[in-house]
């Protein structure tokens, strides 16, 4: 019979987590890797009956660091296929059903991911845009989030995820996975619920701006690479949050018709609503700005010799 076990992670997710542990059903072993939790996380995670990793507090946390931890402890008697759950995620029925014959469909494939949605998209504006950013294509991709069925072995077989990553560790895992001959594909089917719980500017500010950081890590680990990964979302993180603004306000003061440089913003808003919608164009022109600030944070940690810690949102 095909052996599926899931790892989940998560930090202080309360009845999320709960929830979360409660929707892996019918699966063989589970997993459950905490990051420093304080609010009876491990002893929810015990009573649902997952076998518990408490990570050391000595080391910096990442999710890849939890994800590699949960690996770690299935491999001592490995599945086929290990599922990769966050904690603020519920699993929708027939999921597994769905990836596995999606793995029969492709035999290629060592990563099938579905449709993430987000559990209350009207609560705020926020979980709204989130909630359109999981909607990605059907077919074959590049890169998963961090729910995914994945083979095993594969996983393992590239050294699992780059525990070093404070954010983009899935794309990073799913490139080293394509680079050694297997496939990402997402298929038509319902896979997870997700929490992100986001209600405040200052939250979607950290998120954009942590994407800009693993845009400009990733681009800096796998520069020259054919896949080109994440060099043009760094480009235009730079050019759209940083370049742009500096030039005209450096401009502005030899003339202030440098100024008008800044009505580059609006004009890329109208140039992307017609494919976006009006608010999810105006938000995706600002989260440059983010992107940019943590892209650039980035480049002087690393002349500085220093790594980033966690950008959190929540």
């Amino acid at each position: 019979m095909t052996k599926v076990d899931a790892v989940v992670i998560g930090r202080n997710e309360g009845a999320r987590l709960v929830a979360c542990l409660a929707s892996l059903t019918g699966l063989r072993r589970v997993v459950y890797v905490d990051s420093g939790s304080t609010d009876g996380s491990l002893e929810a995670a015990k009573a649902a009956g997952a076998e518990v990793v408490a990570l050391d507090l000595s080391t910096p946390f990442t999710a890849a660091r939890a994800r590699n931890a949960g690996l770690a402890v299935l491999a001592r008697d490995p599945p086929d296929f290990v599922q990769f759950l966050d904690g603020d995620c519920v699993l929708q029925p027939g999921w597994l059903q769905a990836a596995l014959q999606g793995f029969a469909a492709h035999p290629a494939a060592v990563v099938i991911c579905g449709r993430r949605r987000e559990r209350f998209p009207s609560s705020s504006i926020y979980n709204r845009l989130i909630d359109a950013e999981w909607d990605t294509p059907i077919g074959q991709a590049s890169a998963c989030g961090g729910d995914a069925l994945m083979r095993f072995a594969a996983v393992q077989a590239v050294g699992g995820y780059d525990p070093a990553l404070i954010a983009g560790e899935e794309p990073d895992l799913c490139l080293r996975l394509r680079r050694a001959g297997g496939e990402v594909w997402r298929i038509e089917a319902e896979m997870t619920l997700h929490d992100a719980a986001m209600t405040r500017f200052g939250q979607w500010w950290q998120r954009s701006k942590r994407a800009g950081h693993a845009f400009a890590e990733g681009a800096a680990k796998h520069a020259g690479g054919p896949e080109r990964h994440w060099q043009a979302e760094t480009r235009r993180a730079i050019l759209w949050g940083a370049a742009l603004p500096a030039v005209a306000l450096a401009g502005a003061a030899v003339h202030p018709a440098s100024l008008a440089l800044l009505l580059a913003w609006p004009l890329q808003v109208m140039r992307l609503t017609p494919r976006l919608g009006l608010i999810r164009a105006a938000f995706t022109v600002l989260g440059k700005l983010a992107e940019a600030q943590g892209a650039l944070g980035y480049y002087l940690g690393r002349l500085r010799g220093k790594r980033r810690g966690l950008i959190e949102y929540k």
